[in-house]
């Protein structure tokens, strides 16, 4: 009996001291990981105000700095000058969405009048005459005219800001080559009522696939308004990166910053969250790296990227047309951005100019140089309505991916420019 209770004693001592190993254990390892979160905050911070120190002091410290063209004044809302805004393909689902929005202020925001110029073909006219009447039942009050024309000359006349969202779509049996060709021809001649008619400053968007090449188009035949007033638009790959990325993490869209869409508006994008962060997560008031809270390069390579690459496709598959309402709401994300300014420390992409051959190519960064005479999805910054292209360091795995889709550019781009030269 002495014996079995010496054995009994020296079971609970051993028992005790495994509890107050495994419980020394747990708080090492909470202590552990509460320092990586700290240090993990702490880098996701680090990077941030690097990316801000990258952008420069004039473009960060003031936030949001509105093209002078556009009133944010609410006190002068009845007296501020209308922009003309012109839309092309008015007639279709993507602008039906988009006139509207305008309408109601998402555009420009809520002090700024607008003259909407809607143009399409001539056998749309009587669908552009229902779509007037709807605005005028809208009553909306920043409308201050509508002029509804199939003449070229009358839609682009004193254009402030032009988006382009008519374009021929493919039909089942055309080539590629056929698809260029055509929409090459088009924007070659909407490039020269731009520069003929248009204001001198005027802002322009190309929505129309192929985006990047028509918007190359556009700027190689729109004489006398500065290449960098052409921009083709990515913003639509952009929030759809932001919503998966948020579905992922379980926190809601305003969360996300600056995931970035690199290169062409095709399956050969490059949705990257490398520099992007989540803001207050996992607990308020932290800011922590995408990358790194995700934690998974096999869902970000093999998952997220063919899911934001397809997106397009899976859309019309599922509804048996493409997107509309979500491309309208780019569309203003778009040019709102650009013409009212990004927020403080936020990054953008949309499809900008690389240059003239003149100049050589483009060189983004130590590591990447893009060919010149393209139009390439980068990462800007937007203050009094120009857009400032911000050089962020690349991995390798982002270069190669980036010189996949300037190799298709340069494909798309030398395509259009023989069948133009043919023409």
């Amino acid at each position: 009996q002495w014996q079995w209770q010496w054995q009994n004693y020296f079971q609970q001592q051993q028992q005790q001291q495994q509890r107050q190993q495994q419980q020394k254990q747990k708080q090492k390892q909470k202590s552990k990981a509460k320092r990586q979160q700290e240090m993990s905050s702490a880098a996701a911070a680090y990077r941030v105000c690097k990316i801000q120190k990258q952008l420069g002091p004039c473009r960060t410290c003031c936030g949001r700095v509105p093209w002078s063209r556009v009133n944010v004044n609410p006190r002068m809302v009845d007296t501020a000058e209308p922009l003309h805004v012109l839309v092309t393909g008015a007639a279709g689902q993507i602008s039906y969405s988009l006139i509207f929005l305008i309408a109601r202020g998402q555009m420009f925001g809520p002090f700024q009048p607008v003259v909407l110029h809607l143009l399409d073909l001539p056998q749309a006219e009587r669908m552009l005459n229902g779509v007037s009447m709807e605005i005028t039942d809208g009553a909306f009050p920043l409308v201050k005219d509508v002029i509804i024309t199939a003449d070229p000359v009358k839609a682009f006349t004193k254009v402030n800001v032009a988006v382009f969202v008519g374009s021929v779509p493919r039909k089942a049996g055309m080539e590629r080559k056929d698809l260029i060709g055509k929409n090459a021809a088009i924007f070659r001649q909407q490039g020269k009522y731009l520069s003929q008619y248009a204001d001198k400053d005027v802002k322009v968007l190309v929505v129309g696939n192929p985006a990047n090449t028509n918007a190359l188009v556009l700027v190689k035949n729109s004489m006398g308004v500065p290449t960098k007033n052409i921009t083709c638009m990515t913003r639509l790959d952009q929030n759809r990166s932001k919503a998966q990325v948020a579905a992922r993490l379980g926190v809601s869209v305003k969360q996300v910053h600056n995931v970035i869409i690199w290169g062409n508006h095709s399956t050969t994008q490059f949705p990257d969250v490398s520099h992007g962060y989540v803001a207050n997560y996992p607990k308020p008031e932290l800011i922590s790296p995408l990358r790194s809270v995700i934690n998974n390069d096999e869902w970000l390579e093999n998952g997220f990227v063919p899911l934001i690459q397809q997106r397009g496709a899976k859309v019309i598959e599922a509804r048996r047309l493409s997107s509309a309402a979500s491309a309208a709401a780019a569309i203003c994300d778009h040019l709102r951005d650009w013409l009212l300014g990004t927020p403080k420390g936020e990054i953008v992409s949309m499809g900008v100019y690389t240059g003239d051959s003149s100049n050589g190519s483009l060189k983004y960064n130590k590591d990447v140089e893009l060919p010149s005479e393209l139009v390439f999805s980068l990462p800007v910054v937007c203050r009094n309505g120009e857009y400032h292209i911000v050089p962020l360091e690349s991995s390798p795995h982002a270069r190669k991916m980036l010189e996949l889709s300037a190799k298709e550019l340069c494909i798309e781009r030398d395509m259009a420019y023989a069948l133009l030269h043919q023409k």
